[in-house]
């Protein structure tokens, strides 16, 4: 089974946007947990426009599925982690000033650094996920970093999954393969929605986990948050003779 886990980023800047504490993001989490969300994802970034730092700790008091904490490995970042002890931590490349991830790593020129960064977050007892993009090459060295899992950057498998389905989930079937060669788990995120969900579940059947937050929460203002998140359990449990 793939885990949804939900990322509450865009409640945190609904909130955000009129300075008080409505929507709750932590009422949120705890909601999104009963209506069978899988997990949490947040990603802080250091001028805190969206997650603020203090919302991950008090997040950590209450979230009771997998805690996933995204994000640029700089000494911030990797000191929650450490305090938090999330089930997972996702490193990602983007740097302070992307309006969101846009890359995966390039795990040849950064694997030294990746390396000792895993071990550090290891040592901490966190499972680790580095965001990479569908390329073989960068494979292996992910592999070589100590990683428990990758996470394919999904944003071109979406951008393209209306022209040509087939076509735009191929680099990651290919990719998939290679990481269960490799005994690395697979996640994936970015742009995946109702629309294009089920059909990278159906090509890539033993993801572990997709993370999903922008289009779960712009289907939640028409759909209502517990009908799309059961929408989205199904998108991952439907048949691929339904597709």
């Amino acid at each position: 089974m793939t885990k949804l886990s939900v990322n509450i980023n865009k409640i945190a800047t609904l909130r955000n946007a009129r300075g008080a504490n409505n929507p709750n993001v932590v009422q949120v989490a705890k909601d999104a947990e009963r209506f069978g969300a899988e997990g949490i994802t947040v990603h802080p970034r250091p001028d805190e426009r969206h997650i603020r730092y203090q919302d991950v700790l008090d997040l950590s008091e209450v979230v009771t599925t997998e805690f996933n904490i995204e994000g640029y490995p700089d000494k911030r970042y990797l000191e929650l982690v450490r305090r938090v002890k999330p089930a997972q931590a996702t490193l990602v490349p983007d740097p302070p000033e992307a309006i969101t991830s846009n890359t995966g790593w390039d795990t040849i020129t950064h694997q030294s650094m990746l390396k000792d960064i895993v071990a550090e977050l290891k040592e901490s007892g966190c499972r680790v996920s580095i965001f990479i993009n569908p390329e073989e090459k960068y494979f292996e060295p992910a592999k070589m970093t100590g990683t428990d899992r990758v996470e394919l950057y999904t944003e071109p498998y979406a951008a393209f999954y209306h022209q040509d389905r087939e076509k735009a989930v191929a680099p990651y079937v290919k990719v998939s393969e290679l990481a269960k060669k490799l005994r690395l788990g697979l996640n994936a995120g970015h742009d995946l929605d109702l629309h294009n969900l089920a059909f990278l579940k159906y090509k890539i059947p033993y993801l572990d986990e997709v993370s999903i937050g922008h289009a779960l929460v712009c289907d939640a203002l028409y759909f209502g948050l517990e009908n799309t998140i059961q929408m989205y359990r199904r998108r991952l449990e439907m048949p691929g003779d339904c597709l």
